[in-house]
């Protein structure tokens, strides 16, 4: 079986969406739990590449996965690395106590996937210039 190549557009949105309003729900509720699900899943997704949130999402496309807008697979893996560590760090500072720790990695995760929501993906961008750093870096080397 082969691996996709891209990801429609709107399953990316599905899992943006989840890991905002998790880290909202887990801001108004206090239930740092909520943060735990969003962890999972795009975990899942980078070590397994089986995202259950997306995957859920998926039975609700009505139009063939072609008509949709594609996602880079590789460059989602990067931002959902970004995302497990900002989340994971977050939880473990609800976890200890630590509230600035758990605020500060929460704010970073919800800013980024909403401003992704809004059309720039900031971990675009960083992939994009840790590309550019590794290809001036090779032609130095060479």
């Amino acid at each position: 079986m082969t691996k996709p190549i891209s990801i429609p557009r709107p399953l990316v949105r599905v899992n943006q969406w989840t890991i905002f309003l998790s880290v909202i729900l887990t801001w108004v509720t206090g239930q740092y739990g909520l943060i735990a699900i969003p962890l999972v899943a795009n975990l899942l997704g980078v070590l397994t590449g089986f995202n259950p949130i997306m995957r859920f999402a998926k039975l609700f496309l009505t139009k063939d996965i072609k008509a949709y807008i594609p996602e880079d697979v590789g460059q989602q893996k990067f931002n959902a690395t970004i995302a497990c560590v900002c989340l994971a760090g977050g939880l473990v500072g609800f976890v200890l106590n630590i509230s600035v720790l758990a605020y500060s990695f929460t704010f970073m995760v919800a800013l980024a996937s909403f401003i992704a929501l809004l059309g720039f993906c900031i971990g675009c961008f960083l992939h994009f210039q840790l590309k550019q750093f590794q290809y001036r870096n090779s032609l130095k080397n060479s």
